[in-house]
């Protein structure tokens, strides 16, 4: 009885972690063909915005997924360097999604204290933006949104409309 119950749970379209977006939600693409971010919400596109993503192809999972953790100045626990630190590579907020199976605290879109390196393939999987622009986006996107990773020449336009996030 209780699996019947967590199967109809998880694939009830009230349920924010087993679903497509629906329209109006909020929803991430991340296009590492291009290392671009669309941030996409009521209907429309908020923001696009330039990012960093793996130094590899598979590196950064592509894949949709769900925010399941969030996080100002998250600690850096590699290094064990605190939040807030300038020597912290995950700049001023953190955006963790459950990626290859993970809780969120493994594959995230963050910021980063090497501004230059927006743009570039080089993490060793998360998505990296510009602080000022992570600390937007932080604060529009609530736990369960979805977050697309794909490598594509669609348009954000295109890939939005497929997945229901566009009008």
């Amino acid at each position: 009885m209780r699996l019947l119950l967590a199967i109809i749970l998880f694939a009830s379209p009230i349920w924010p972690l087993g679903r497509n977006p629906m329209p109006g939600d909020p929803f991430i693409i991340v296009n590492k063909e291009n290392n671009q971010l669309a941030y996409i919400d009521n209907g429309e596109i908020q923001g696009t915005f330039h990012v960093a993503t793996g130094k590899t192809t598979s590196l950064t999972p592509e894949g949709l997924f769900s925010v399941t953790v969030k996080a100002k100045n998250p600690y850096y626990r590699r290094k064990n360097i605190p939040g807030g630190d300038p020597r912290n590579p995950l700049g001023s907020r953190w955006i963790g999604f459950d990626a290859k199976g993970t809780d969120g605290r493994i594959y995230g879109i963050h910021g980063t204290n090497q501004p230059s390196s927006i743009g570039k393939y080089i993490s060793n999987g998360c998505i990296r933006m510009n602080n000022k622009n992570v600390e937007y986006l932080f604060d529009k996107v609530p736990i369960g949104t979805k977050v697309l990773v794909v490598k594509t020449k669609k348009n954000f336009n295109l890939l939005g409309k497929e997945y229901g996030a566009l009008k």
